[in-house]
């Protein structure tokens, strides 16, 4: 897709993080080669994409962006068929980027996900932000996983009280139980 491959798309996943973390944003930037104003540029093209009438939809475009997943595979979630996609990227290359689809090409869920292979860090010594993915925490003992209703977002809330944070799939902020 014309302005907008794999770099730029870290970019413009870098932009709701923003919201939480601006502090390891602006330390990703330069590791990009990029800074506010091409990241802002980034997601500005993205959004347009998303409302242009000719734009590819759905699986389509974030083909068009990506290129071809490294990964596909269908998978069965109860009585649904579905697809699933995955890339690596260059800001984290522990990390793929995964697409959920319906086998007709709309986009269900995406997420940074585990890169086959990479190791989980170890959450006995504390929950690492921007180290950890939804699937790991989600995999300790007792902990629930929480939709907080915003398409970016998600949390998993730990026996203890304690609250993960993340946006699109990555650890952004570990709130601790409170008292």
């Amino acid at each position: 897709m014309r302005g907008l491959a794999r770099r730029e798309f870290c970019l413009v996943l870098l932009r709701r993080m923003a919201d939480t973390r601006p502090d390891l944003v602006a330390d990703a930037l330069p590791r990009l080669g990029a800074d506010r104003a091409e990241a802002h540029a980034a997601h500005t093209r993205w959004q347009a994409l998303h409302h242009a009438q000719r734009a590819p939809r759905g699986v389509d475009l974030r083909t068009a962006v990506l290129g071809p997943p490294e990964e596909r595979e269908d998978r069965r979630f109860g009585d649904l068929d579905l697809e699933v996609r995955r890339w690596p990227l260059p800001l984290w290359p522990h990390l793929w980027w995964e697409v959920l689809s319906d086998p007709a090409g709309p986009v269900l869920h995406e997420q940074l996900v585990r890169a086959p292979g990479s190791p989980v860090p170890p959450a006995g010594a504390g929950l690492r932000v921007w180290e950890h993915v939804v699937e790991d925490v989600s995999a300790l003992d007792g902990a629930v996983d929480v939709d907080p209703g915003v398409v970016t977002r998600w949390e998993v809330h730990l026996p203890d009280g304690t609250r993960a944070c993340f946006v699109w799939g990555l650890l952004q902020q570990v709130h601790p139980a409170p008292g």
